[in-house]
């Protein structure tokens, strides 16, 4: 495959996670599902430290190159993440002054993630069509190892970098407003 191609493949897996995003970001919530979730949330991340973030990120992203069932994971993955923000910002109002895709596309680690799942995505959408077209899935042994091995880099960063950003303006995003 040319290098222009996979990277087309790419971008529309990005455009597809962003989507799927944007549509949980519009997903209504009842105020009562938003508390419920914030409660999580703040629970999950209680005493939660960059590996933590790393291994949270992870779990999500390897699923994503499952032939064909990752994209769709991914997908899901997405739609979620859009439906947890548009809690947050239920409970939160001074996030409403943000469009949900700067989160994303604004910040060094929601870059990172939005690129690792894409990698995920696409892949798991290669390999499928290789086994469709009864190929022999051997070939893609390396490029997938290349980059599982890129995402997992990425995840690493962008879980340190998260951290970072968590410790610097500490976690009044998190508690809810009257």
């Amino acid at each position: 495959m040319t290098r222009k191609k996979r990277l087309l493949i790419f971008l529309i897996f990005i455009g597809i996670f962003l989507v799927a995003y944007s549509i949980g970001a519009e997903t209504p919530v009842s105020d009562e599902d938003a508390m419920a979730f914030l409660e999580e949330f703040n629970q999950a991340i209680e005493g939660i430290d960059a590996v933590g973030i790393f291994l949270h990120n992870v779990t999500i992203a390897l699923p994503m190159f499952i032939p064909g069932a990752g994209a769709a994971w991914g997908a899901y993955a997405a739609w979620t993440t859009g439906v947890a923000f548009n809690a947050l910002v239920k409970t939160t109002p001074v996030l409403s002054q943000i469009p949900p895709l700067a989160l994303l596309l604004i910040s060094p680690f929601g870059l990172m993630e939005l690129v690792a799942y894409s990698i995920g995505m696409s892949r798991s959408f290669l390999l499928i069509k290789t086994i469709i077209k009864k190929n022999p899935i051997k070939q893609e042994i390396r490029p997938t190892a290349i980059e599982i091995g890129i995402v997992i880099a990425l995840l690493i960063a962008g879980g340190v970098i998260e951290y970072a950003m968590i410790q610097q303006f500490g976690s009044d995003l998190n508690t809810p407003q009257s």
